[in-house]
């Protein structure tokens, strides 16, 4: 087979719990996403977790979207939920749904997490080549995200070898830089790290 192999990058969620969280949902929160997710479409959950993560998430949305490819048809970025397993970033959510993340523990001892993240990546795992590139921005130095994906998804499951060692915002800023110098990352798998 010709071309890029399929690259589709698993970005890890945004912590709802914290301070920008609690902004969304205030009750009196007058800003445009607050509102926004209070109408009946919602707001988009790239949108939603940027706003809440900043930096970080920002970097993993811009650099899956720039390095991403699937077949046609196919989606090449995929956010991880709690609770909901993976999303798009475009897809919309309500301010009930995302309240309702935010009380499930993101740990790979939870079900409530891992069962419908396994289940989803099960079958995305199903719908590609096998050589299929499954790339997690996220921490890799805890198991809370590895450990099911790695259940779905193998040897098939990398991750960005230069993040290894950095925080949330380091990581960011490397995420941005790169789509900026448009140079991609290389990748090892996240089994055996």
């Amino acid at each position: 087979m010709g071309g890029q192999p399929t690259t589709i990058f698993l970005l890890s969620p945004a912590n709802l719990k914290g301070k920008r969280g609690a902004m969304l949902f205030n009750p009196a929160a007058r800003f445009r996403l607050a509102q926004e997710l209070r109408s009946p479409q919602g707001a988009a959950v790239g949108e939603l977790f940027s706003f809440v993560s900043g930096l970080y998430f920002r970097g993993k949305l811009a650099y899956a979207r720039a390095f991403g490819h699937a077949a046609s048809g196919q989606a090449s970025v995929y956010v991880i939920s709690a609770g909901g397993g993976l999303c798009r970033p475009e897809e919309s959510v309500s301010l009930g749904r995302l309240q309702a993340w935010a009380t499930v523990s993101i740990h790979h001892d939870n079900p409530h997490f891992t069962a419908p993240l396994v289940r989803h990546a099960s079958a995305l795992r199903e719908q590609v080549e096998r050589d299929a590139r499954f790339v997690l921005l996220g921490s890799i130095a805890s198991d809370k995200s590895v450990m099911p994906l790695s259940e779905a998804l193998g040897m098939n499951l990398l991750f960005p070898i230069e993040f290894a060692g950095l925080g949330d915002m380091s990581r960011g800023a490397l995420l941005l830089n790169s789509v900026r110098e448009r140079r991609e990352l290389a990748y090892e798998p996240c089994a055996g790290r």
